[in-house]
């Protein structure tokens, strides 16, 4: 099962969400991380509400990434330099560049779903799942059903 921390998270939610040393940080623990993009004329930032790092171009370029586009310009680069990405609001759930099921908290789970979130729906986390992105990724273990 593929393990994501969701914005760096990996013992729950941080006031340094997608900032890039905290990225780092849970890289080296050995997660995938899901990262908030962001493009502002042709310049690459990282943040959830608002582009608020900026970093440069190969910063992203890490097969270790699920990069969420926040805009039509990120999904629009990342996608054209092969960069796994995936854009979406509250769909129950969107397809990733390569070919994985990013699925909604509480939504139906499949053998290709990252099951997004399952602290949000009681921790139903069935181990059947192709990953897992948490704030709590660390002691994802514990809840899979």
């Amino acid at each position: 099962m593929i393990k994501i921390a969701h914005r760096g998270n990996i013992s729950g939610p941080s006031k340094y969400e997608n900032e890039p040393s905290y990225i780092l940080e849970a890289l080296k623990e050995g997660y995938d991380v899901e990262i908030d993009v962001w493009m502002i004329e042709d310049k690459v930032f990282l943040g959830h509400d608002n582009p608020e790092h900026l970093v440069e171009f190969n910063f992203v370029k890490n097969d270790r990434f699920w990069c969420h586009c926040k805009n039509i310009e990120a999904l629009y680069f990342l996608s054209s330099n092969h960069i796994r990405s995936f854009f979406h609001d509250s769909d129950e759930a969107t397809l990733t560049s390569d070919g994985y099921i990013w699925t909604y908290p509480g939504k139906k789970l499949t053998d290709k779903s990252i099951c997004v979130m399952p602290e949000k729906d009681n921790w139903n986390l069935p181990k059947n799942v192709a990953g897992v992105c948490s704030d709590f990724v660390n002691n994802i273990e514990e809840y899979i059903k």
